[in-house]
């Protein structure tokens, strides 16, 4: 078999433009390219779901995911990439191909076909041939690694109008977890852990998650899809965090590695923005804006603070708080062996 070259094509699905990028060795990754100015907020006025997907919150996503030790999002990286060079001189979706064009001031640009942002009023633009985008890896084929989508039980409802169930019945988490697989073993705290990191990154587009079949609900999820996080630092989304307070469950180790990033010393804002220096795209701009990085510290607070209140509310109905916390450490207990 001879050596494959790179090629660039449009990814398929999806409500915004995406590329996949196959490199020589066969390897694939999904091209991001920057639509948004790392300090420009999210318009008011717009929904959720026709926010901007950014490529820098992708970046942002995968270093949060592992400073909270889920490590469940497939390495993503900055990078700067030549338009022509890297997407339209080795492109074969011709439909693609037809839509880059040279701005008056000199720039190539494209803007591929898809539902929103997909025209020459929003086209994405080199500067004039260099253009920042995020590389995610690929998870194997399906073939390889068959996965499964599950619809979160806390979707929105993705209308300007209609409310979802989880918005209008406080006691909706008992509906949850009477139903497989969130009534049994750690998917709903797997699920609680995902709904933390969407709320620390402001992210109110987790319709769907992923999970690998093979190891059928004895799994994490896979936490994909996060172009739509951190586009508003000024204002929390507290909606976001109604999975934990309705239900009122949290891992142990979620909730001990929340708090240590709570306190002054490995505080989340200054571990973040250490982790993020490290990407290749920080000698252009710090990835994320210092308000965003405040952000992350207040959110942190209103989580270890729902926890509070969960934790109050259990003692004051039962006497006990404990059930709060899912001890996922208790197998240490058996595990390791006092020195001595």
């Amino acid at each position: 078999m001879g050596r494959k070259e790179k090629e660039t094509l449009q990814k398929s699905g999806g409500t915004q433009l995406k590329l996949v990028m196959t490199f020589p060795n066969y390897g694939q990754a999904i091209l991001k390219p920057m639509k948004q100015e790392r300090d420009e907020e999210t318009n008011n006025n717009l929904y959720y779901f026709s926010d901007f997907e950014r490529h820098n919150a992708e970046i942002a996503a995968f270093h949060l995911d592992r400073i909270l030790g889920y490590r469940r999002i497939p390495p993503v990286v900055g990078r700067l990439v030549d338009v022509v060079q890297d997407i339209k001189d080795v492109t074969t979706d011709h439909k693609l191909a037809q839509t880059f064009f040279t701005s008056p001031v000199g720039n190539v640009c494209f803007y591929g076909q898809c539902s929103y942002y997909c025209s020459t009023e929003h086209a994405v633009c080199g500067r004039p041939r260099e253009l920042e985008a995020s590389l995610a890896v690929m998870l194997p084929d399906l073939s390889l690694a068959a996965r499964r989508t599950w619809r979160s039980p806390w979707r929105r409802s993705y209308s300007r109008t209609k409310l979802a169930k989880w918005e209008s019945e406080p006691d909706y988490c008992s509906t949850v977890t009477q139903n497989p697989p969130y009534n049994k073993g750690t998917r709903l705290v797997d699920f609680i852990d995902l709904v933390i990191l969407d709320f620390l990154m402001s992210n109110m587009d987790r319709h769907h998650y992923e999970t690998f079949e093979k190891f059928g609900n004895n799994t994490v999820l896979v936490h994909l899809d996060n172009g739509r996080a951190f586009g508003r630092h000024s204002k929390d989304e507290p909606s976001i965090l109604a999975p934990l307070k309705q239900c009122c469950r949290i891992r142990r180790s979620t909730w001990l590695r929340l708090r240590l990033l709570s306190q002054p010393r490995y505080r989340l804002s200054a571990v973040m923005r250490a982790s993020l220096s490290q990407d290749p795209l920080h000698r252009v701009a710090p990835l994320l804006a210092e308000p965003h990085l405040a952000a992350l510290d207040r959110r942190l607070k209103a989580v270890l603070e729902t926890v509070s209140w969960c934790q109050k509310r259990q003692k004051r109905e039962d006497g006990r708080e404990d059930e709060v916390i899912y001890d996922d450490m208790a197998y240490l207990k058996d595990t390791v062996t006092p020195a001595g």
